[in-house]
């Protein structure tokens, strides 16, 4: 990737989407192309189609999602399959078609089945059933992986899939209902901080364990997986893995973060869990070995992410 060519972002101004957008700026990107949602709807063939054909896009960041936590997945699963089917197939297939010199997908580690093997390979890929909670919105995520590989296989192209841990940090969704574990709990934490509430409720047995990356580490292993010059794919060939996992390589139970969280926030009361809601999978740790014989290593620990995040939530309550 050199300074001057045309890379577009999909999904812009979602977490992860910005995060790799300042740090392209950062790195001396000036010709960054991005549209908002009302600008560009992903999710109709036809305008993604003539905003390829419009563009001379060299590179592609495929960030958009519709995203959301358990109770999101559980109350909307048409929209998650949907939504996030249409967007995969839209962009890459006009990615193709406009000749894009390459193409990165951000998936998510709920592809994995929920009794795999930890830490989850890449190839425990489609060796046994997905967790209930989030399977329509895995089974997208599932099809943008196949989607780029069989692009890879039959065309050639160097279209590839990066599957991160769960995520948080800036500009993430704080929403009380459709929210991922961290926001969830950070904006109930402070709630109860305000309002001097005796004390937090957790939903779960607080039991399972979860892997947590700061999303700016998530951009930098985003921006060099994207920019290797080695191909991951070899016409005529049979392909490598079609993904490469992201994140920490090490991971906390929920019952742990809380008391973090708790800390981090300022929190005085009590922390309750509440075992009738569900939970997920027990646990979801990444092998993250294939990315780190690339060089790279996440930087930034659970704490110092959480304190840089909620420093953010702060000052968006003003």
């Amino acid at each position: 990737m050199k300074n001057k060519d045309k890379v577009y972002i999909a999904g812009h101004l979602g977490m992860v989407g910005s995060a790799i957008h300042r740090q392209l700026y950062d790195k001396g990107f000036v010709n960054i192309l991005t549209r908002t949602h009302k600008e560009l709807d992903l999710t109709n063939q036809l305008a993604v189609n003539n905003f390829f054909n419009s563009q001379k896009i060299d590179y592609v960041i495929l960030a958009a999602a519709k995203v959301g936590g358990i109770y999101a997945n559980s109350h909307f699963p048409a929209e998650f399959i949907y939504e996030n089917l249409m967007i995969e197939a839209n962009v890459i297939n006009s990615a193709f078609q406009a000749g894009v010199k390459r193409l990165l997908f951000l998936g998510s580690s709920c592809i994995y089945p929920q009794v795999a093997s930890q830490p989850m390979k890449e190839d425990a890929l489609l060796s046994s059933f997905l967790e209930p909670t989030n399977e329509p919105y895995a089974l997208a995520k599932i099809a943008g992986i196949k989607l780029c590989e069989s692009y890879n296989r039959q065309y050639g192209t160097d279209f590839r899939s990066v599957m991160p841990s769960n995520l948080y940090g800036m500009n993430d969704n704080f929403h009380p209902k459709n929210s991922h574990v961290i926001p969830a709990l950070m904006a109930r934490f402070h709630q109860a901080k305000i309002e001097c509430q005796p004390k937090v409720l957790v939903w779960g047995s607080g039991s399972v364990k979860r892997e947590f990356l700061y999303v700016d580490d998530m951009a930098q292993a985003s921006i060099l997986i994207m920019g290797l010059e080695k191909k991951i794919y070899h016409k005529n060939t049979q392909p490598m893995l079609s993904h490469i996992n992201v994140g920490c390589g090490s991971d906390i139970s929920i019952k742990e973060l809380a008391v973090i969280m708790k800390d981090i926030v300022g929190f005085k009361g009590e922390v309750l869990f509440d075992k009738s809601k569900p939970e997920g999978t027990k646990r979801k740790l990444m092998d993250v070995s294939r990315l780190s014989s690339l060089g790279w290593t996440h930087n930034t620990g659970i704490k110092e992410g959480l304190k840089k995040t909620y420093k953010w939530y702060l000052q968006q309550q003003k």
